[in-house]
């Protein structure tokens, strides 16, 4: 079978090793175009790319403006299936319908409930206690496809997004080969999505992390643990008659109080909070 496997970030290399080692190997990564990173700017190749290039296999990095493009849609040739994970742009409806067996997508909630960019913090952020992975037939309206596989998880009181992700991650991976043998065995039953406790996330921005240290103890909790690791969570304090913005690095709940426990001032090193 002829797959095309689009993927941007470093855990999709992971999918990348299972497919291969499943026996559904793909012909060709679609991955974002390298981007300048670090504090240098030095132009920096998405690990999807690096893996292709180790296991000899080709590797496109198009705009979002050549997706669209019937000369790029003519080049991929004939294809019997499209997965994607986490690639980061939104696939015009051509290229969704372009393989035999169409695209399949890879979403980390109980779909039709957080449809949309962010639904690992969503869960987090509302108090969910149970979320869940999916793996679904892409059609070009967000997150509405037809459902071919899921699988719930709990979400434990310290769960942050990246625990909570790599957990959805590792479920998914144990999920994904099982629905292609089904799909290329044509013994798939998909199920469509009800309209009915549907609900959209929205993209996260880096002032969505600030924190009133005032705001209940609890929900303080939730968006430091939602948005830990990117964007990251701060509050703003005086020092020396200066308001500064100070980073929060690690906290804990006891109690339903939001205890932080270390910080980076702004302009500063890490310290205790005690410390500030």
């Amino acid at each position: 079978m002829k797959i095309a496997f689009f993927g941007t970030p470093a855990f999709t290399t992971a999918f990348l090793e299972k497919l291969t080692e499943s026996g559904f190997g793909p012909s060709l990564i679609v991955t974002n175009p390298d981007r300048p990173s670090g504090r240098g700017m030095i132009l920096q190749a998405p690990q999807p790319k690096v893996w292709g290039q180790k296991h000899n296999i080709s590797v496109l990095q198009p705009e979002i403006r050549q997706l669209a493009d019937d000369e790029f849609l003519a080049n991929l040739g004939e294809w019997d299936l499209f997965i994607v994970v986490a690639y980061g742009k939104i696939l015009p409806e051509k290229l969704i319908t372009l393989p035999k067996y169409g695209t399949i997508n890879i979403h980390y909630s109980l779909l039709p409930k957080y449809r949309g960019a962010t639904p690992v913090e969503s869960a987090i952020l509302n108090g969910d206690e149970i979320t869940g992975v999916v793996i679904q037939q892409m059609r070009y309206k967000l997150d509405t496809g037809p459902i071919l596989s899921q699988k719930k998880i709990s979400i434990a009181p310290n769960d942050t997004t990246l625990s909570l992700r790599e957990k959805l991650n590792n479920e998914a991976l144990i999920m994904l080969p099982d629905v292609l043998k089904k799909i290329f065995d044509q013994k798939i039953e998909p199920e469509e999505q009800s309209e009915e406790g549907a609900s959209h996330c929205k993209k996260i921005a880096k002032e969505d992390g600030e924190i009133d240290l005032d705001d209940d103890g609890v929900i303080n909790d939730r968006k430091y643990r939602a948005y830990y690791g990117s964007p990251g969570t701060f509050f703003f304090t005086k020092k020396h008659d200066k308001k500064i913005r100070v980073k929060i690095n690690k906290a804990h709940l006891t109690d339903g109080k939001f205890i932080i426990d270390e910080v980076t001032p702004e302009n500063g090193k890490r310290i205790s909070y005690e410390s500030l």
